[in-house]
């Protein structure tokens, strides 16, 4: 049975106070011990999650730190972290999966659309919202996800944009996604795997919707090769 164990999280909880690389090298070993625990938990989703939608992999994040551009010069992420890639050009949107003490977070959507991606979502809400409107209303999309989409923006209107277009809350974002946080006791439980699976399940409507959004124009012709 794939679980995150409380001793994960209390050797995650000392790692975030001794962040420096002289502690992690005398507690290397107990750090592969439950890195390989967490790669068992995100295959087990992976295979749960695969049976409703179709993922080509997951991708574990590493726990070291690039800090190079950071004002953060700790070496490491004290969490277990990763994302799950839907298989084809077809099937866009990202899940996310978020291990940490105090900060377990699980969802998706798109962190980083391109320019051209972008400017297509934001002319679809511009042009008719009613169908995202209603998904992020729908009573249960509501309850697991609370706050809506999140991300960043722009802080007026996007260039060639009415400010005072009704959308223009979700016109002026650059990011769209959605996440659900849990407590470190339900991230320790044995029905967390289920949990995760089900908070991702809840995504496939607006995957679903911004996945035909971006592989069509305007007039809602494909834009893919055949």
């Amino acid at each position: 049975m794939a679980q995150i164990s409380k001793s994960s999280n209390t050797f995650l909880k000392a790692l975030a106070k001794n962040n420096n690389r002289e502690w992690f090298a005398e507690h290397k070993s107990e750090f592969k011990e439950y890195e390989a625990a967490a790669k068992l938990f995100f295959q087990a989703v992976l295979e749960k999650l695969n049976t409703t939608d179709d993922i080509e992999a997951y991708k574990m994040m590493r726990i070291y730190r690039d800090v190079r551009f950071s004002k953060d010069k700790t070496p490491y992420k004290a969490r277990f972290a990763g994302s799950f890639k839907r298989s084809s050009e077809r099937l866009r949107g990202g899940y996310f999966l978020n291990l940490e003490p105090g900060n377990c977070a699980v969802g998706g959507g798109f962190y980083g659309p391109s320019p051209v991606d972008l400017l297509r979502i934001r002319k679809e809400f511009e042009l008719d919202a009613s169908e995202i409107n209603e998904i992020l209303a729908d009573k249960n999309f509501k309850k697991v996800f609370p706050n809506g989409i999140q991300g960043e923006g722009v802080k007026t209107s996007p260039k060639g944009f009415d400010k005072n277009n009704e959308a223009i809350e979700l016109i002026r974002k650059k990011q769209f996604y959605v996440m659900k946080s849990f407590t470190d006791a339900e991230m320790t439980s044995e029905e967390f795997v289920d949990e995760v699976v089900n908070v991702f399940v809840t995504l496939r409507p607006f995957f679903d919707y911004m996945s035909e959004v971006l592989t069509t124009n305007l007039n809602g012709e494909s834009i893919l090769d055949d």
